[in-house]
């Protein structure tokens, strides 16, 4: 069993490896965004190897590793799926590759390694929690059932975005059915909501007071960083009135009531 900084220590190793991999694989492919694969499977490996390797009880460092594994791993499948086998380049990389012009490979060297030391920021809660020498208790079953809400919204709201896309007849117009009526980004208000099921896994543990943080950090990323931002100017550029009515018509994150035509 290791301490909380070896479990650390190894996944940066790991998460470096990892990423300085997948950079190589965007040199020849020139498609960047498998970096954003390479951060969700790297957390879901994280929590594994945390998981594996704690010092906490067993059935709860389990518990955490199958919830961040199944987490981490989902949403990796579904990016490589959706948005890098058979896809052009994103347009947040495409954009930056040609800001970068001749010094591309080692400013997407600079950037995956970046996102490297994301894998260990947001590996930690699972770091954390390895180490709770407490069994499974009504916190787990509390922390399970709003994981559960979380990614099974996430992967629902995917889903009926895909089908939606998949229409030719809807090209142009912005989805406006099932969860994304009643949120613009009800994947990202899921997404949140995920980190919130580690907060109380965490209630009375030895670490848990710093476990608050991830889903402070998680909405900063989501709403100022590189979640809503670029998603709304994006729809914005190719959607324009429609997506501009969905503004008004429809809250930004948090589910609920659409507003009705005036």
């Amino acid at each position: 069993m290791l301490s909380i900084a070896a479990q650390t220590g190894w996944i940066a190793i790991g998460a470096t490896a990892l990423m300085f991999g997948l950079w190589l694989w965007q040199q020849r492919s020139r498609d960047a965004g498998i970096v954003d694969v390479g951060w969700a499977f790297g957390i879901g490996a994280g929590a594994i190897f945390a998981a594996a390797s704690g010092t906490g009880d067993t059935l709860a460092r389990l518990t955490v590793g199958v919830m961040g594994a199944l987490w981490g791993w989902r949403l990796a499948w579904h990016l490589l799926r959706d948005r890098v086998l058979g896809k052009p380049e994103d347009g947040r990389y495409a954009r930056m590759r040609a800001a970068l012009g001749r010094h591309a490979a080692s400013g997407f060297l600079a950037f995956f390694l970046f996102q490297a030391g994301l894998v260990v920021l947001f590996a930690l809660p699972f770091v954390l929690l390895s180490a709770d020498a407490r069994p499974p208790g009504w916190h787990t079953l509390a922390a399970a059932a709003i994981w559960l809400v979380a990614v099974a919204g996430e992967t629902l709201a995917d889903r009926q975005l895909a089908r939606w896309r998949a229409d030719p007849a809807n090209r142009g117009r912005t989805c406006r059915t099932g969860l994304w009526a009643w949120s613009r980004h009800p994947n990202y208000a899921c997404e949140w909501l995920h980190w919130w099921a580690y907060v109380v896994l965490g209630l009375g543990a030895m670490h848990g007071a710093w476990l608050w943080l991830w889903p402070a950090l998680m909405f900063a990323f989501l709403w100022w960083i590189t979640g809503i931002p670029h998603v709304e100017r994006r729809c914005l550029e190719t959607r324009g009135d429609d997506y501009r009515d969905y503004q008004r018509r429809v809250p930004v994150l948090i589910p609920w009531f659409p507003r009705s035509e005036s």
